[in-house]
């Protein structure tokens, strides 16, 4: 249970929807994408009964020949081969986990993903996975919620933008807008601190005051002290 706040979905209220029976319909519309791609997939299971299991759990898919068939398309979407459905998640890299859980994640067809930090665990390949994101979002015509603390990724992927500070949203703005006219001072900070290549010697502006503490925020701006 959520202890404050709401989600409202495609204008009906999520939470109370997902307790009625009617919930899995929208359970199959929101799919999600996690941080540690070690962490995220059973060991215990082969790749095809991790891509699988959405389908069944669904009841989209019952027949098994039918099932590799769709496990096989939803591998080859993300790059990767029908072949690897035999394979345990240890025999792939990072990379190719998270190209795993993006294939679970697409499995029931959703609209919108929401995406905590998927490439942040990644290195050399951050760039293929969201390259493979960034395509499935046009073949599908997919809502991404990307999560993310690196700005080259954010300006990469995003069509809007929100900035958090401290749990709350500071400032909302299309990704032009917020990246060359940001507003407001935590923005404007995050943004000063990403290393550019004319401004070599340049001195830092140091950030002054101290951090709230985040279980009794000031009143106003979190930001403000």
């Amino acid at each position: 249970e959520p202890t404050r706040g709401g989600l409202t979905f495609d204008g009906q209220d999520a939470h109370a929807a997902f307790k009625t029976p009617q919930g899995r319909q929208l359970r199959r519309r929101i799919q999600m994408i996690f941080q540690d791609p070690y962490a995220s997939l059973n060991p215990r299971w082969i790749v095809e009964d991790i891509v699988g299991e959405p389908l069944r759990e669904h009841g989209l898919i019952i027949d098994q020949a039918e099932l590799k068939t769709r496990v096989g398309e939803l591998l080859q979407s993300v790059g990767l081969s029908p072949l690897d459905m035999v394979k345990y998640p240890h025999q792939f890299s990072g990379g190719q986990r998270q190209r795993i859980s993006i294939a679970r994640a697409l499995a029931t067809e959703p609209e919108f993903l929401v995406c905590d930090e998927p490439t942040s665990a990644l290195d050399s390949v951050q760039a293929q996975v969201l390259n493979i994101m960034k395509d499935l979002q046009r073949q599908r015509g997919l809502t991404y919620l990307f999560i993310s603390h690196n700005l080259a990724v954010v300006r990469h992927v995003s069509d809007q933008v929100g900035v958090m500070y401290l749990g709350r949203l500071v400032e909302l703005a299309d990704k032009q807008t917020l990246f060359a006219n940001p507003r407001h001072p935590y923005t404007r900070m995050l943004l000063d601190a990403i290393p550019k290549m004319h401004d070599t010697g340049r001195a830092r502006t140091p950030v002054q005051g101290e951090v709230p503490n985040p279980l009794s925020p000031p009143t106003g701006c979190t930001f403000h002290p």
